[in-house]
């Protein structure tokens, strides 16, 4: 039988020598190479993966920490095979999902963006990266039968954008004096003309409407993530939590009302877009990207709290930069977006938090949701996290795609910050019926992450009283989220672009989020330890950020391990 310490090397060979996922967790084996597309290369991944679950299930350790990884690494492998063999309309998902942007993409912007190397080696990456392009879409476009029509408008709203990213760094590498800027130019058209042409035989495919996965293959999937609630059982906590969230917003809205003399019957939609208007950042000079000095002040603001009452602790080694959300990603990123440190990469954890800034989408940017933002992505939220997992020493739990322990951090986070006084109490009503509303969001994930997987309508019936009966699964998906949340029709169509192509990503943040209260509560009610609220509070929080990634299922395990439960 392998040992735990020969698994975990080849666990952490069988992750490396991925080419396409390789520079994403900072790696750098394959920086000037782009990744292999082919359903060939896919086949060959998951029948090692398979062996390699087939080794790490049959393995056992003396050690608890060793154990958990076991269990973590096993899990993780599981997911990815999940997904490499998930099937639309009788083919492997992958060839209804066309990711050809993203493939030619994701590495260059990185090298652009968030490499501390010198420009010309990174400039030598991207080089060899678009030299490779052309190629590469030949093969995504060989892969794709018909895509599903949600999933394919989606890729030709984000090729778009790729010109303009190529662009800017051409005229960057025109700063620098780059020798091969001749080379560079050229790759850039041929890149271009290949996307063209790629994109117009995405236009061209017959496509599918249809993209549900079965009520079976979503329980599977809930079980991979240790989430032990049935899709029914998802669905009721969801209309409670919308149940008690309307009695909040309620009480809110007459306090609020009152404070501000607005007519009693001021609904919380005329409310909220009152408060939007009062609390609008102001743009300076009128340029749009001023709004980013805001979430820019508020990180220095939200630090200062933190290290004066002690709550977390921060590394030295970490730094956020916060900029405007490049046009090919926006289709995809509603508001915001924290793109966490890289894994592997030595030195600073770096975190870059995106903003999407459309003069459409402006009320989404308020002096009272600004401060929420900036708990949720960067700290003591996502970038805090992240940024204290890229340090742990096991591979898995740097790496582990746990979306309900990450969702449900931050999202706790939301409230918990309020409730120690981050908000004074003169805005702290308003900012937290801003938030509420917002936090709506995650109520309408789950009945729309699971209609959408499953085509079930019931599954939209999550407290609002709202019929659904269009056909189209995109009407009645936009009729609750606008009603659950207020969102433009614009930040609508964008969230939902992601909620259809990230199957049970969105209903994990509502899940993750009653989870980690549970997990909170009952160590508080347990208090083992006899500690006072403040130092349960700070071990809570040291145990989760030092404890990587992982289920909220297995995070238990350790503070069961550590005597707290």
């Amino acid at each position: 039988m392998p040992d735990f310490h020969s698994l975990e090397i080849k666990f952490r060979q069988f992750i490396l020598s991925d080419v396409a996922g390789n520079i994403g967790l900072g790696d750098d084996a394959y920086l000037d190479q782009l990744g292999d597309p082919s359903l060939e290369y896919q086949a060959s991944r998951t029948a090692e993966a398979k062996a390699l679950i087939a080794k790490l299930e049959a393995t056992s350790s003396d050690d608890a920490e060793q154990r958990l990884d076991l269990e973590l690494m096993a899990l993780k492998l599981k997911k990815d095979v999940f997904f490499d063999e998930l099937t639309q309309h009788g083919q492997p998902q992958r060839r209804r999902m066309p990711n050809g942007v993203g493939g030619i993409s994701a590495g260059v912007f990185q090298l652009f963006i968030n490499d501390e190397r010198e420009p010309y080696p990174r400039l030598d990456n991207i080089l060899q990266r678009l030299l490779q392009a052309p190629d590469y879409l030949a093969k995504e476009a060989a892969v794709i039968t018909e895509p599903i029509t949600r999933w394919r408008d989606t890729e030709l709203a984000q090729g778009e954008g790729i010109p303009d990213l190529l662009q800017t760094i051409v005229e960057w590498a025109t700063q620098q004096g780059y020798p091969q800027l001749g080379a560079l130019n050229e790759a850039v058209k041929h890149c271009n003309r290949a996307l063209a042409d790629y994109l117009d035989d995405l236009k061209s495919r017959k496509t599918i409407d249809g993209f549900a996965i079965g009520e079976e293959k979503v329980k599977e999937l809930l079980a991979l993530r240790q989430i032990s609630q049935s899709p029914t059982e998802l669905a009721k906590m969801a209309a409670d939590f919308m149940g008690e969230t309307q009695q909040l917003l309620a009480s809110l809205r007459e306090r609020l009302c009152e404070k501000y003399q607005l007519p009693a019957s001021t609904s919380e939609v005329e409310l909220h877009e009152f408060l939007n208007q009062h609390f609008a950042a102001k743009l300076k000079a009128g340029k749009i990207d001023s709004v980013l000095d805001y979430y820019t002040d508020q990180i220095d603001k939200i630090e200062a709290f933190i290290d004066d009452k002690k709550l977390f602790e921060i590394p030295e080694q970490q730094s956020m930069k916060i900029m405007q959300t490049p046009s090919f990603l926006e289709p995809v990123i509603p508001a915001g977006a924290m793109f966490p440190p890289l894994a592997l990469r030595e030195g600073r954890k770096t975190s870059l938090v995106y903003l999407t800034l459309k003069e459409d989408q402006l009320a989404e940017h308020t002096e009272l949701g600004i401060p929420v933002m900036m708990i949720h992505e960067g700290i003591p939220g996502h970038h805090l996290q992240f940024a204290s997992a890229a340090q742990h020493p096991s591979l898995v739990r740097r790496i582990f795609n746990a979306q309900e322990h990450s969702e449900g951090w931050t999202t706790m986070l939301e409230d918990y910050m309020l409730d120690v006084g981050y908000i004074g109490e003169e805005l702290v009503d308003e900012v937290r019926f801003i938030a509420k509303r917002d936090i709506s969001r995650l109520v309408a994930r789950v009945g729309i992450d699971l209609y959408f997987m499953t085509s079930n309508k019931d599954y939209l019936q999550v407290g609002l009283d709202l019929d659904f009966d269009s056909d189209d699964v995109f009407v009645n998906a936009a009729k609750l989220l606008k009603e659950a949340t207020g969102f433009t029709d614009g930040r609508v169509q964008a969230e939902l672009n992601w909620y259809c192509s990230e199957q049970s990503y969105p209903l994990s943040y509502l899940t993750g989020n009653r989870l980690v209260w549970q997990l909170k509560q009952e160590i508080q009610a347990a208090n083992k330890k006899g500690l006072t609220p403040l130092a349960l509070d700070q071990a809570f929080h040291d145990i989760y950020l030092s404890s990587g990634c992982m289920p909220v299922a297995s995070l238990r395990q350790v503070f069961c391990q550590r005597g707290y439960l």
